[in-house]
């Protein structure tokens, strides 16, 4: 056997162990994508071996690979004042490779496109009525618009890696389910088939915990913190941990379901079939019926029915969901030890009325409350989070293996 030979058995076992030389350069360009899109300000080629620890040359290389593959986007060289080559600063590639966040809620269907830069390059938000609705219907009626978007995006020159179906109740992603979602009254289904996309490769998720996802990726001057709670309050409340900027999902990826914590056992009955949970006190349509609102009402009309009574401070007398909201709250703090409390969906703009009442409740039930500052806050990633945190897993999988697309 000849020494080329050798060499080339060597690096292509597939053994436990095995050095194999496609799996380093997969990991060389993973290593060369990641220092391009996560550091604020543009790289050079010398900026990324030094990131990396990577050999220029070698750099160079994958570079030139991830922009042929419209990954990456050289901008005008500049020389910065200084002797040799102009720095050729890296920036992630706009539109180009987009990823799809799908989502069917109580009351809209929504479809947002992001590409590589984060930026929202088409979407479409259709309001309905969703209750108890036929799941072969909607979901036939959001591939529908799937596909209007990612036609006109396709016929731009962009590429649809992927999407994110965000759907309001118990999935699990290992299976692709949708175990139960109490106010869609939908249970015991495969929704991806019914969607209609073809060969588009679509994953289910909760919608919280992409909005969560969302939140982490910012949308404002305010950083996101390491660890929240996020809670994203609608029709139904759905709720999720981040732990170290990391999802934290439980046995199955089911935990955060604080709207259906019971805040009074001898309440009202819930969708769920049980009595007194959090989304009766809480969940939008209650808070429009305790401000005499028809429980339909879009939510600037409860935002205007509570500035009209000029009591943003004095949340108890405007907005009674507040003291519910808190007591939920209380039980995740005192059981998690996380501090930090993001408000989303129509909690992020009713937060001046709920502020009082849900910190009041902190104060007086978290039992680390003395010692410990609890912050609530408003989330910062946008309406339909959801849609944009589906957008951007699709594209952080792109990034994890970058060599698929070279």
């Amino acid at each position: 056997m000849t020494t080329a030979g050798t060499a080339r058995d060597t690096t292509t076992r597939t053994g436990p162990g095995a050095a194999r030389q496609h799996t380093l350069r997969e990991r060389n360009l993973e290593l060369v994508a990641r220092a391009v899109f996560e550091v604020p300000e543009p790289l050079s080629r010398a900026g990324v071996a030094a990131a990396t620890g990577l050999a220029r040359a070698t750099v160079s290389t994958l570079v030139d690979q991830l922009v042929a593959a419209r990954l990456v986007r050289e901008l005008p060289a500049v020389t910065g004042g200084r002797a040799g080559r102009p720095a050729v600063p890296l920036v992630p590639a706009p539109r180009s490779v987009v990823g799809l966040g799908l989502e069917v809620n109580v009351d809209y269907l929504g479809v947002r496109v992001l590409d590589l830069t984060g930026d929202v390059v088409s979407e479409r938000v259709v309001p309905g009525a969703l209750h108890d609705s036929d799941p072969a219907v909607v979901l036939g009626r959001l591939g529908e618009l799937a596909r209007e978007v990612t036609d006109g995006v396709a016929a731009s020159g962009m590429t649809v890696a992927g999407a994110r179906l965000a759907l309001p109740g118990l999935v699990d992603p290992r299976t692709g389910l949708l175990e139960v979602a109490p106010n869609l009254g939908w249970s015991s289904l495969d929704p991806v088939p019914l969607l209609g996309l073809g060969d588009l490769a679509v994953r289910i998720a909760n919608e919280a915990k992409l909005a969560a996802l969302a939140e982490l990726a910012g949308g404002s001057d305010v950083a996101a913190p390491d660890s929240f709670i996020f809670v994203s309050g609608d029709v139904g409340i759905g709720g999720a941990v981040v732990v170290d900027r990391a999802l934290f999902l439980g046995e199955r990826g089911w935990n955060g379901e604080i709207g259906h914590v019971v805040v009074d056992p001898a309440g009202p009955r819930c969708s769920c079939g049980a009595f007194g949970c959090l989304e009766q006190y809480a969940g939008k349509e209650a808070m429009m019926r305790a401000a005499g609102l028809p429980p339909d009402s879009p939510l600037a009309a409860l935002v205007a029915r509570l500035a009209q009574t000029g009591a943003a401070a004095g949340g108890a007398q405007a907005l009674p969901a507040g003291r519910a909201l808190g007591s939920a709250l209380a039980d995740f703090v005192n059981l998690l030890d996380v501090g930090t409390i993001v408000l989303g969906g129509a909690y992020a703009e009713l937060l001046p009325w709920l502020r009082a009442d849900v910190e009041a409740v902190l104060a007086d039930r978290v039992l680390a409350a003395p010692f410990v500052d609890l912050h609530v806050r408003a989330a910062q990633a946008g309406p339909h989070a959801a849609l944009t945190g589906g957008a951007r897993e699709v594209l952080r999988a792109v990034l994890a293996a970058p060599a698929a697309w070279v």
